[in-house]
């Protein structure tokens, strides 16, 4: 299937999640996250859910970080030029919803991409090479391409791979970790 098929097929698969359902395969995901060998790093960036997307619920994900006295790193949009701007996730940080639904930080500390060690990245669906689909409008291609070559890119999916995505552009960059509620599939290992 191509992305646009994909992003159609999973949007209505995630349409049909009840509440009860997010919130279960979300824990399931931490759970699976917790015997993963990436917790030596200092620098974690985690994205916000969009709660009207029913996205994977990161509430969890931020408590096992937390936890374990990670540094949050958060993003905000400028939809103008398909970015984001990263800032630290601390107590004191205020969080906004934008006009998509996004939380986002309106203060705090930035955060340069080359301090990032672990990114958490949102998708709708990925394949057994790593690739994925989010929606489309490039943010998290632009962003992992500025972070260090060794940054770790987990995809945190409610569903399994597919087995192919046709017509992987060359900007696109693979997952090298997609966790999903009953499997961790590993990609690109370093």
């Amino acid at each position: 299937m191509n992305k646009k098929e994909l992003r159609n097929k999973y949007k209505k698969l995630r349409e049909i999640l009840s509440e009860q359902a997010i919130e279960e395969k979300s824990i399931q995901i931490a759970n699976q996250l917790v015997g993963l060998h990436i917790w030596d790093a200092t620098y974690y960036h985690l994205f916000l859910s969009i709660t009207a997307q029913k996205e994977i619920d990161t509430e969890q994900i931020l408590h096992i970080l937390f936890a374990r006295n990670k540094e949050v790193v958060v993003s905000k949009s400028n939809f103008k030029t398909n970015t984001l701007s990263h800032f630290l996730l601390t107590e004191n940080t205020k969080l906004a919803l934008n006009t998509y639904g996004i939380p986002e930080p309106q203060n705090g500390l930035p955060v340069p991409e080359n301090r990032i060690d672990v990114v958490f990245v949102p998708l709708l669906a990925f394949d057994k090479k790593g690739n994925r689909v989010g929606y489309g409008k490039g943010f998290y291609d632009d962003f992992l391409q500025k972070c260090r070559k060794d940054v770790v890119k987990i995809g945190l999916s409610f569903f399994e791979c597919e087995e192919d995505i046709e017509y992987v552009f060359v900007k696109d960059i693979p997952l090298d970790i997609c966790v999903t509620p009953q499997k961790t599939y590993h990609f690109n290992e370093k």
